[in-house]
């Protein structure tokens, strides 16, 4: 929920900055700011709750400690591709990947009610995909009307 907030809020305030400053509306440049503090946000969880994060990868995936670190400073690089404008268009692409490629770890984590930030299997669960799938299906359409279309 919390990057959700952080993804809407930073957008609004992005608008109205860049309203002020140019006198125009850019949505597709707001969206890729907004959508880039949030993934500086998410990244800081990778380090912040590494314990948690590896919990959330199935046993089959190797190397977690590493897998999780890896995946926070991809989406670092994601949003540091999103903000330049040499390479939004392949940093959108690739983060629309990105974003396939962790839901099946997202979905893990929640048939087996990890909480991340707790380290522990006392999470919300099952029912958290109700959230969490379209969340994601919001956060592939976001970067692709901001920085691929």
């Amino acid at each position: 929920m919390k990057p959700l907030f952080v993804l809407l809020g930073t957008f609004i305030i992005s608008v109205l900055i860049i309203k002020i400053t140019r006198n125009e509306y850019a949505w597709a440049l707001a969206g890729r700011i907004a959508m880039a503090v949030m993934l500086f946000f998410t990244a800081s969880a990778h380090f912040a709750f590494s314990k948690g994060m590896e919990m959330m990868l199935p046993p089959a995936i190797p190397f977690k400690k590493f897998m999780v670190a890896l995946t926070g400073i991809l989406e670092i690089a994601g949003g540091i591709g999103l903000l330049l404008a040499s390479t939004q268009k392949l940093a959108g692409i690739c983060l629309i990947i990105f974003f396939l490629a962790i839901l099946p770890a997202n979905i893990y984590a929640s048939l087996h009610q990890v909480d991340y930030q707790k380290g522990n299997t006392n999470g919300n669960g099952p029912k958290y995909l109700w959230f969490r799938i379209p969340l994601q299906v919001l956060f592939i359409a976001w970067v692709y009307l901001s920085a691929v279309y």
